[in-house]
């Protein structure tokens, strides 16, 4: 839409408030609100201040005045507001230079695609992510110098059978054993069928949703692909309708990556591909149907997979999932159909336009702008570079004898390590001015002192069970 466009939208629905969002560093959607009667068609252009110094890894204090630029083709109607609101995303810009603002991950994934059509190798990046998450009855923690604790609960829990609920009518799902149960025992059918109309309303395409592997309430709905900051965008619009469908029935939405022990965790397995004049450049005659530059790109992304992880799986809590043995790929190899290694090649069409790669270590705690500029800078590093992904793994990496699977190479095995290996491994970021050194060095800081030291530095619960009597 244009600008002229949104507000005649606002007139059609009788839009009294407008809701201007924008992300902050770590990957949290804000936002401030503002009378329909302050939207001109001079604000798209001349923007809205607002005080960005409490915004998570932003500005100090003394240049903390920022401007918000709504983005017409961003605009929603918002389905959970009394008053009738209008939603847009922003772009964030320094009010005295009027240049878009380095930390602004939207921004990041601007300059990531234009880097990418600067190159020469394409027009248009696709990202395909497919978000998991739990829908929990009830989620209750505390942490204080004396003491720590988490609970969640689920109606469906496995741990739920003998509970009373007078009367408790069973239908508990075992661990591992929730994909595709029909109702009963699939008891968020209705719930997700709501989330994915408030999608479809919100203007995101939604191809399908279902029950997923572990107990305790955890859930899919997969988006059509999209190009790269429209998929970004997609991925907060999705996160938001979901968590409010969930509180309106009484429930909370949780994308932690490994809230349960024992069972699944939640990831964002992410189909990708390339495109130059509405044609596909990983369709190919190569391996499982793919183009040397299909091959030169999954080269890119295994080399940087270390570095790419501080941003595509970038909380404490994701190296929960991404463990070796378990259910997460850990093993930064390549397969078709296999989904035991880090990059897996779909199959299902024989279609050109379906070729795509799919990378399996992400999860959806990542800040979206900047997880998929990441992969699109280490995709165009490999294929400038021709950066050869070795041979693929078409057996269960996961059945290998030790001597053959010591010699594949590992995803980082905490946050820590990710860090790490971004620390040592970021200038294919940096290409493109694309990631500027201070975001590096201030998502580096912030991952390191907010989170990692923070859980490291804390007692753990199974410290007491292992060492109370020692």
């Amino acid at each position: 839409m244009t600008p002229r466009e949104v507000l005649a939208l606002c007139r059609e629905r009788d839009v009294k408030a407008v809701d201007l969002r924008f992300m902050d560093f770590p990957g949290l959607w804000q936002h401030f609100t503002i009378p329909i009667e302050a939207l001109t068609e001079e604000t798209f252009e001349e923007g809205v201040g607002f005080d960005g110094s409490s915004i998570r890894g932003w500005q100090a204090i003394n240049e903390s005045d920022m401007l918000v630029l709504p983005q017409p083709d961003t605009a929603f109607i918002d389905p959970f507001t009394e008053v009738p609101t209008l939603v847009m995303i922003c772009n964030i810009q320094d009010p005295i230079t009027k240049e878009d603002y380095t930390r602004d991950p939207r921004n990041v994934a601007r300059k990531a695609v234009n880097y990418l059509r600067s190159t020469g190798i394409g027009d248009v990046a696709y990202f395909g992510p497919e978000l998991e998450f739990f829908v929990f009855d009830d989620i209750r923690y505390d942490v204080a110098s004396h003491s720590a604790f988490y609970v969640v609960d689920s109606v469906e829990g496995q741990w739920n059978t003998g509970r009373e609920e007078n009367p408790n009518l069973g239908y508990k799902l075992r661990h591992k054993e929730g994909y595709f149960p029909v109702p009963p025992s699939d008891t968020l059918l209705n719930i997700r069928n709501e989330m994915m109309l408030y999608l479809m309303e919100a203007g995101v395409d939604v191809e399908c949703h279902h029950h997923e592997v572990a107990t305790g309430g955890q859930c899919e709905i997969d988006m059509k692909y999209k190009p790269l900051v429209e998929m970004a965008d997609a991925v907060l619009k999705y996160k938001y309708i979901v968590k409010n469908v969930a509180r309106k029935h009484g429930k909370v939405a949780c994308f932690m990556p490994k809230p349960l022990y024992g069972d699944n965790g939640s990831g964002m397995h992410t189909h990708f591909s390339i495109w130059k004049e509405g044609k596909p450049l990983f369709a190919g005659s190569g391996y499982a149907g793919l183009s040397e530059t299909a091959l030169y790109a999954i080269g890119g992304i295994l080399k940087h997979a270390g570095a790419l992880l501080a941003f595509c799986a970038p909380t404490t809590n994701s190296y929960k999932r991404l463990v070796p043995g378990y259910e997460a790929p850990v093993n930064l190899a390549y397969s078709q159909r296999n989904r035991s290694a880090a990059i897996r090649i779909p199959v299902y069409s024989p279609s050109p336009k379906q070729k795509r790669i799919e990378f399996r270590c992400p999860d959806s705690s990542c800040n979206p702008y900047l997880a998929f500029s990441a992969m699109l800078m280490a995709a165009i590093d490999g294929i400038q570079n021709r950066i050869d992904p070795g041979e693929p793994f078409d057996k269960d990496l996961y059945d290998l004898e030790p001597e053959e699977l010591a010699r594949v190479p590992k995803a980082p095995g905490s946050l820590e390590e990710a860090l790490d290996a971004l620390e040592k491994d970021h200038e294919f970021l940096l290409r493109g001015d694309v990631f500027t050194p201070d975001v590096i060095s201030t998502w580096i800081w912030y991952k390191r002192t907010r989170e990692a030291d923070e859980v490291r530095l804390r007692p753990h619960p199974y410290e007491f069970f292992l060492y109370a009597d020692i």
